[in-house]
């Protein structure tokens, strides 16, 4: 059982910038693959951003460009460091885990999911 809690969410302008964390349990972090996916108000979640237990990166198009995923394996953790955010990007950040190591092809195939870490982006 991996346990995921994410931090870092809060009230920004547009323009700005925010790094999330997500800090998993457990001893095969470094073996997992790892993806952000968020869900804004009355819309259905979407993919953000993913990297894999060797490090390939993948992004949504929407924020390419402007969010870096990346993990430090000896602190267990994941990040989402996040640049010129715009008023679309407000939405509610949930931090996942597949224990494949590859990146899933759909939310579904994620074995573990966080609380949730909300971004609000002010205009």
């Amino acid at each position: 059982q991996v346990h995921l809690v994410e931090s870092g969410g809060g009230l920004v302008q547009a323009g700005g910038s925010l790094r999330l964390s997500c800090a998993a349990s457990g001893r095969t972090f470094s073996s997992y693959a790892m993806g952000w996916i968020r869900q804004a108000p009355g819309k259905e979640r979407g993919f953000v951003a993913a990297i894999s237990w060797i490090e390939n990166t993948y992004y949504a198009d929407s924020v390419k460009g402007r969010f870096t995923i990346s993990r430090d394996n000896a602190k267990n953790t994941v990040y989402l460091q996040m640049n010129s955010l715009k008023p679309e990007d407000t939405a509610v950040y949930y931090c996942a885990a597949d224990a494949s190591g590859s990146i899933p092809q759909a939310q579904y195939e994620y074995d573990y999911w966080g609380q949730g870490t909300k971004v609000t982006v002010s205009s």
